[in-house]
């Protein structure tokens, strides 16, 4: 039987988070990781896997800028496997539009629950949550200013004067 793609995306998102420990602790390579035999992941979602494991570590400072607003202490002062946690929800909300921002945080609440310490999943769906509503909040800005300057008149309510004397 074929599990679903949101089991493999699971599955990928526990496999992810072991090797970002990893690679935490060796600082090395993510395409050299290698897995003890009995961490079998054989519904693994491959090219989200290699996604993840590359794109990661390359904007880990992003992400952590991302985050830092929303932490009560430096990131540095964050247990390994919460902080690898937070990089995969956050690395979701910021990057992957096409996973909903509710399912990146309740994903990395389970990872949370899984394998953080006892409390940790409050912990990380209190920051990612805080981090995705700044970011929706930074969108909803963005496409506002985004009409206003194709608007010379600076507002909404112009474009839609100019739009009601056009059609009228």
């Amino acid at each position: 039987m074929v599990k679903s793609s949101r089991g493999r995306r699971t599955e990928t998102r526990r496999a992810t988070l072991q090797a970002l420990y990893q690679w935490q602790i060796t600082k090395q390579s993510p395409g050299e990781f290698t897995f003890p035999d009995e961490w079998e992941f054989p519904h693994l979602d491959g090219d989200y896997f290699q996604e993840l494991l590359r794109e990661i570590p390359r904007c880990v400072e992003q992400l952590d800028t991302q985050l830092t607003p929303t932490l009560d202490r430096p990131i540095s002062q964050i247990n390994l496997v919460e902080r690898a946690i937070l990089w995969i929800g956050a690395y979701e909300i910021i990057f992957r539009p096409d996973i909903p921002w509710r399912v990146a945080v309740n994903e990395a609440v389970e990872l949370a629950k899984a394998f953080g310490a006892e409390k940790s999943h409050k912990y990380i769906n209190g920051v990612l949550d805080k981090m995705a509503e700044n970011k929706t909040a930074v969108n909803a800005d963005i496409s506002s200013s985004d009409i206003d300057d194709q608007n010379p008149q600076g507002s909404q309510d112009a474009l839609r004067q100019e739009r009601s004397a056009a059609s009228g």
